[in-house]
């Protein structure tokens, strides 16, 4: 890293979604005095969600960004200090961490709270962009609810489209799989569990064209690709569940990661291989990816981050006594 102007904090936190709001509230409360980096979209996924409904708290819904707005505003009446800002890199080699913010200035942090989430992968059509949030969705079990009694599409064929099938096969009259190859990837259960269910029909080597709605969805326009032919289909609700991809490319030459990219924490812990750096939200959770949980983990790293600042004074006074 060049020479560029530095500041020194006991907490850094990288990310503000859900996990990273909630480690700053509980980092503040614990005298951390936390600095929160926002990243390119400040507020996370929950910014392209509309109601959300599962979220405890909240007994009439809320918006997703109303939603946010309250977790910023609760962190910053904490005492945390927000920037918007991204930061494009780190050095986790020594004792102190660094992390530069938008090429522009470095941070030198005792602790590092990575919560950076990730992002859906989508088709990359204009109709999926235009009606996102209103019948299009990358999250059956947050969206799902709100398709009761009505016909809606998956797209994807892995083992996440699967179980975004199932689950709304039990809220929905039929749901269409679009799968655009003649099998599937998922898993050899998961693709017997989606078989054996009644109400999932399963559209092979189709893919989508145009998703149709001026307002909301109506229908989805599909290919098949060995046909040749078009057909529409009326859904109500069109779900797209070929992946998410965590962002975590900056932290990769540091931090232990899986096979897709998810920064891997101890068990039990948000505590990473380097000390002093801990990870919460989507960045290291494939499985649940919901913003009560990433909350949660965000709590979890917060009491991780304060207990090793403790720890590690500690430990100082104690080598400072001996000398």
């Amino acid at each position: 890293m060049e020479n560029k102007k530095q500041e020194k904090v006991k907490c850094l936190i990288i990310g503000s979604g859900p996990a990273g709001y909630t480690a700053a509230i509980y980092a503040a409360r614990a005298n951390l005095k936390p600095l929160l980096v926002t990243g390119a979209e400040m507020g996370g996924q929950l910014m392209q969600t509309t109601d959300v409904e599962n979220y405890p708290g909240y007994p009439n819904g809320i918006m997703g960004p109303e939603m946010m707005e309250d977790f910023r505003k609760q962190a910053e009446r904490m005492g945390t200090d927000i920037r918007f800002g991204y930061v494009t890199e780190v050095d986790f080699s020594g004792d102190l961490h660094k992390a530069v913010v938008d090429d522009d200035y470095e941070v030198l942090a005792d602790t590092v709270i990575v919560a950076t989430g990730a992002s859906a992968k989508w088709l990359g059509i204009e109709s999926e962009t235009r009606l996102n949030g209103h019948g299009v969705s990358a999250c059956a079990v947050c969206d799902g609810f709100f398709y009761k009694g009505l016909d809606v599409a998956v797209v994807g064929g892995g083992d996440t489209a699967a179980e975004e099938a199932l689950y709304l096969a039990n809220l929905c009259p039929t749901v269409h799989m679009l799968i655009r190859r003649d099998e599937m990837r998922a898993s050899k259960v998961m693709q017997q569990r989606v078989l054996s269910a009644e109400n999932i029909k399963i559209h092979w080597n189709t893919e989508t064209v145009e998703i149709t709605g001026d307002k909301d969805v109506d229908s989805v326009i599909v290919n098949n690709n060995k046909t040749n032919e078009k057909s529409e289909i009326p859904i109500k609700g069109f779900f797209v569940a070929i992946g998410h991809k965590p962002n975590t490319d900056i932290f990769t030459n540091y931090l232990d990661v899986d096979s897709e990219g998810y920064l891997i924490t101890k068990p039990d812990s948000t505590k990473t291989n380097v000390g002093g750096v801990f990870v919460c939200g989507d960045a290291q959770d494939k499985i649940y990816r919901q913003a009560v949980t990433a909350a949660g983990t965000g709590c979890m790293a917060a009491l991780d981050a304060e207990r090793y600042l403790s720890h590690k004074e500690f430990m100082a006074t104690q080598e400072a006594d001996v000398v």
